[in-house]
């Protein structure tokens, strides 16, 4: 591999071998299943660098080696989604009679998938509170095997202190599992800062465009044979389309994050001085509670960020986002394109507790300028007043 000084170098050559490909400086799209050999001994003895189309081929090498690179990781596998990504991560280390430790803030499908898909494997699952740092000692009990965290999390960015809890975890041979998507390694180092597992949803930041669906999931030493083992048991395979989507991507993850995080910052700090807004959540603001950590632990901000109306009617709360220009209503976020949606929290918490009146509103921030994205957002909080009158 080369050697790569600066990140910005890494991205835009990790994985570029013209020499394997006719001078092509992008790795082509290998679309098969079947791999030939010339004789039964080269089969027997697995002589070539390609056996089978699942199991590897030039595509998924060139995104999982530079992937790897930037995740500083022993590892990196890929998978159709990025919430199979978060399961197989937990899979490949977490099994029957084991205890799993769960962020109380986690992508609300992770909490679907271990109460239900988890607790029927015999999975013992457990909820707490995301800023609760190294006393996550007390919650670690003879049969807790991994720590699933999300930081921030994706609906209120709470951010978390992942050294500790890891240097917790790792005294009780505990592994540390984490979704990665919202600091990508770019801005958040994962596996430096003592994850095992880093996921990231490569639909959002990798990908970059919205056209593609896509997981990932770098590991340490300490979990990736466990990591590796379990994914090719389980036949995971991402289409080659979608990884050549992935790798076009990557090569400008880092000039869009620092246009999504200049964006995001003009917005959030113009949404924290409007009166309609009772609290903004992100954590490169000063006043998010977590601001030291997320300046300890993280080199930038991406563009999601969440902020709290005043008290409203839902009939308001809807106006502020039903006719925006700019923005979008959907899921997702990580595109080039700002996205709005109104989200409850209530509903998706056991170990703590989410007690404010407004209505809580998540934006992604995308690559559009953020004078016309205030604009757009100020004609919302006209509507939204006129029906709170």
């Amino acid at each position: 591999m080369k050697p790569y000084k600066n990140v910005q170098t890494l991205l835009a050559h990790a994985s570029i071998e013209p020499d394997q490909h006719h001078g092509f400086v992008n790795t082509p799209v290998y679309r098969g299943s079947t791999v030939v050999f010339p004789t039964c001994e080269d089969m027997r003895e697995g002589r070539q660098k390609y056996i089978y189309g699942r199991w590897n081929n030039p595509s998924t090498q060139a995104l999982t080696q530079a992937l790897t690179q930037l995740e500083g990781a022993q590892g990196t596998v890929l998978c159709p989604s990025g919430l199979n990504a978060c399961t197989t991560a937990i899979l490949s280390v977490v099994g029957t009679g084991d205890h799993l430790l769960v962020a109380d803030n986690v992508y609300s499908p992770i909490r679907a998938f271990a109460d239900d898909v988890g607790r029927r494997l015999g999975i013992e699952v457990s909820f707490y509170d995301p800023t609760i740092g190294s006393d996550i000692a007390a919650l670690i009990k003879p049969n807790t095997k991994a720590i699933y965290l999300e930081s921030p999390g994706s609906l209120t960015l709470e951010i978390q202190d992942i050294p500790a809890i890891a240097k917790v975890a790792h005294a009780h041979d505990v592994l540390v599992i984490a979704d990665n998507t919202w600091g990508t390694p770019l801005y958040h180092p994962a596996l430096e800062l003592g994850v095992d597992l880093s996921i990231m949803a490569a639909t959002k930041y990798i990908v970059g465009h919205s056209d593609a669906v896509l997981g990932t999931v770098s590991a340490s030493e300490r979990a990736w044979d466990r990591l590796k083992k379990y994914h090719f048991n389980m036949g995971l395979f991402v289409s080659p389309d979608d990884l050549s989507l992935a790798l076009r991507g990557m090569r400008t993850l880092d000039v869009r994050l620092e246009r999504h995080y200049k964006n995001a910052m003009i917005v959030a700090r113009w949404l924290e001085s409007h009166g309609d807004v009772t609290a903004v959540y992100y954590p490169a603001l000063e006043s998010h509670p977590q601001h030291e950590l997320w300046k300890r632990d993280f080199k930038g901000a991406s563009g999601l960020l969440s902020f709290l109306t005043k008290p409203a009617t839902q009939a308001a709360a809807d106006a502020l986002l039903d006719n925006l220009s700019l923005f979008s209503i959907g899921y997702s976020w990580g595109g080039y394109e700002s996205l709005a949606m109104l989200t409850d929290p209530k509903a998706v918490r056991s170990a703590t507790t989410w007690e404010h009146d407004g209505h809580l509103v998540r934006l992604h921030i995308g690559l559009e300028n953020p004078e016309d994205l205030i604009a757009d957002l100020e004609q919302g909080f006209e509507r939204f007043n006129r029906l709170n009158s």
